[in-house]
């Protein structure tokens, strides 16, 4: 064969590398916020999703993608979800690292904080089967309301061993847990929710059994071993515990009719299905459901947070591989002004995420405390609607450092594009933007917010001008209750704010320097790579390398 070209000036992909050793702004997010935090698990969980083998399997795990089985071939309805071996490395490889149930199990005295850290480097690595992951992380305070089925199921909530089989939780060294509240009609308005829940006439040591009637238009890993759903009872909407398989070992009545076709997110399934007279647990009291099951919702909006921090932090340091090596025009497209300032905006950006996530985190470790409290009340819905909303321009920008490549599927091999069609997740579910803006109208009643607001940037008071002149008009605003119209706008602000004074305190002054004067003080253009000429791009760059 005549040989026609050779191949060269294309970088070698990263790989084999420490995520945690090389993201300087997470480690040092640590620092601030949790000080004497031991990190050799982490060190360790970084060194082992870095591998080219954790890769392989993140790609197997998104091109062969879950299958349902309704029946067996001889007709016996069956309800399973079928996934590729490459699925259940990883999910071995999260439940092992605790980043399900850590935080209730745990000795450390920042559980919240080193899963937070974990959760945000496995999402580096593959964001999508982490959605069992976090719905069992999240369902523990929720389950504290039917206290003999907590007993029952905690300990293998908390377990380090993955199972995957369909069998009695007894039975089983641990166990998953997901959850249903939407419904076709309603979507986030879960008040319009027509599934039904019945006594069925029994009771045992979980309390009285309903008869569970109704849909889940979108059913969160239903290959879960059991669920919290809503329904409607006699005294209103409620919250029910509903296992899979029935204490007797007989299947629940759950059909699944069919996986979501998405553009993102393969290697999960999202699903939608009936219950035809499931049997389920009440947890809470009747008609006391949302309160109930927000609980979990609480925690899952931090991972929100977390999982989008770590797709930027992954997008970027592809872009920033690529860039070091690729050569154009006579030199590194890194020594290429313009795409210095294109990679720089997107560290700031990046840091900012991950410290404002990590922040959060940090709050629900402290919640005794009252300041701590609040700030988990009002930072939950800022951090899931601004961090996840820059999400996918983020993604956009970073995939354009690459050029045609960065668009390319290949079998898998494209992660850019698989970021791509990732980002725009966690927007949507837990609550997408609307519903976080409004949530946060609603915590902005909860104790004084304008004081907890107050003492939270008061450390970063007097170092740069565009912050204090934000500072200063943020309490005026939160006094006068903004307007829903208006509600976008304060959330976007508040997490400027935060993520300012954060980066004041945390960062080197090239890199809070930068975001202050960009995002706060209008030194910006409304794109990314418009950074002001005075910036110092080679040390915002030089510290959010990958290698």
């Amino acid at each position: 064969m005549d040989t026609t070209h050779e191949v060269f000036n294309q970088p070698t992909p990263l790989v084999d590398y420490n995520l945690f050793d090389t993201n300087r702004p997470l480690r040092d997010a640590l620092k601030f916020n949790a000080p004497a935090l031991q990190t050799t698990q982490l060190h360790e969980l970084g060194a082992t999703l870095g591998s080219a083998g954790m890769q392989a399997h993140a790609r197997l795990a998104n091109i062969h993608t879950p299958e349902l089985h309704t029946h067996d071939r001889f007709g016996r309805r069956i309800d399973e979800v079928e996934f590729h071996p490459s699925y259940h490395a990883l999910m071995t490889a999260a439940v092992g690292a605790g980043l399900h149930g850590t935080p209730w199990t745990g000795t450390s005295a920042s559980p919240h904080v080193l899963r937070a850290a974990g959760f945000m480097l496995f999402t580096e690595l593959e964001p999508s089967i982490l959605c069992p992951i976090s719905m069992t992380y999240a369902v523990t305070p929720a389950l504290r309301g039917n206290a003999a089925v907590h007993a029952d199921w905690s300990p293998k909530l908390g377990s380090l061993w993955y199972d995957p089989t369909l069998k009695l939780f007894s039975d089983k060294p641990g166990v998953t847990m997901g959850m249903g509240m939407t419904e076709k009609q309603g979507g986030s308005d879960v008040r319009a929710n027509t599934t039904q829940a019945v006594r069925d006439g029994g009771s045992d040591a979980w309390g009285d059994r309903y008869a569970i009637t109704g849909h889940k238009w979108f059913f969160s890993a239903p290959m879960c071993d059991a669920f919290l759903v809503l329904a409607q009872a006699p005294a209103g909407l409620s919250c029910f515990f509903l296992p899979r398989v029935l204490p007797d070992g007989s299947r629940n009545a759950i059909r699944i009719q069919r996986l979501k076709d998405k553009l993102g997110n393969k290697a999960n399934a999202s699903s939608e299905v009936e219950f035809h007279g499931a049997t389920a647990w009440l947890v809470g009291e009747e008609g006391r459901g949302i309160p109930q099951i927000l609980e979990m919702g609480t925690m899952t909006r931090l991972d929100c947070a977390l999982g989008t921090s770590g797709l930027m932090r992954q997008s970027l340091s592809i872009a920033l591989n690529h860039a070091t090596q690729r050569m154009a025009f006579g030199k590194p497209l890194i020594d290429q002004p313009l795409m210095k300032n294109v990679l720089a905006d997107l560290a700031l950006e990046s840091e900012a995420a991950t410290a404002l996530a990590i922040r959060l985190a940090r709050a629900f470790d402290h919640q005794a405390d009252e300041h701590e409290r609040l700030m988990a009340r009002l930072l939950t819905p800022v951090a899931k609607f601004w961090i996840c909303k820059r999400g996918s321009a983020f993604a956009q920008e970073a995939m354009e450092c690459l050029g045609g490549n960065g668009y390319v599927e290949e079998g898998g091999e494209g992660v850019m594009a698989r970021i791509y069609r990732e980002m725009p997740l966690n927007s949507i579910w837990e609550g997408a933007g609307n519903i976080m803006a409004l949530d946060l109208l609603r915590g902005l009643r909860k104790g004084d917010a304008v004081a907890a607001l107050e003492k939270e940037l008061a450390p970063a008071r007097g170092q740069h001008a565009a912050l204090d002149r934000l500072a200063d008009a943020l309490p005026a605003r939160i006094e006068a209750m903004a307007s829903e119209a208006e509600a976008r706008r304060l959330a976007q602000d508040v997490a400027l704010a935060v993520q300012a004074a954060l980066l004041v305190q945390t960062a080197p002054p090239a890199v809070a320097g930068a975001f202050c004067a960009s995002r706060l003080g209008g030194d910006w253009g409304n794109a990314f790579g418009t950074l002001g000429a005075g910036t110092d791009f080679d040390s915002i760059i030089q510290r959010a390398q990958p290698r």
